[in-house]
């Protein structure tokens, strides 16, 4: 049976322990061979966008552009489709991959067998 991981982010730079938390382990399941489907909602909504999160920092952490590639290149990251749209954020806006979708997906991804879900 092979495990998934689904990580519910809704921290950004506001929390930036935190925020930092959920991408640091969904970059070493990624790496640790974990399918990983992680999901920006909240302030971290933000990091969806190019750019954005170059301008986050965290004394002995990762840096997050880092982080956020090696989680494309073998997970998923989605964002929230209300907290994409409270903040003006459309498909044409988001790192390429990214994609928008909403509570049902997630609902979907996160009661399917074999799944652990973690929210930060």
């Amino acid at each position: 049976m092979s495990k998934k991981l689904v990580i519910k982010v809704t921290a950004g730079a506001d929390s930036a322990e935190r925020c930092s938390q959920a991408f640091t382990v969904a970059a070493v399941a990624v790496a640790s061979g974990v399918e990983v489907s992680l999901w920006l909602t909240g302030e971290s909504a933000w990091f969806a966008l190019p750019e954005r999160a170059a301008a986050f920092e965290l004394p002995h952490s990762a840096p997050l552009p880092d982080l956020i590639d090696a989680i494309r290149a073998g997970g998923r990251i989605t964002l929230c489709t209300q907290c994409a749209a409270r903040r003006d954020i459309t498909e044409k806006d988001v790192l390429e991959g990214v994609r928008i979708a909403g509570a049902q997906v997630f609902v979907q991804e996160a009661m399917a067998d074999g799944t652990q879900a973690l929210v930060y």
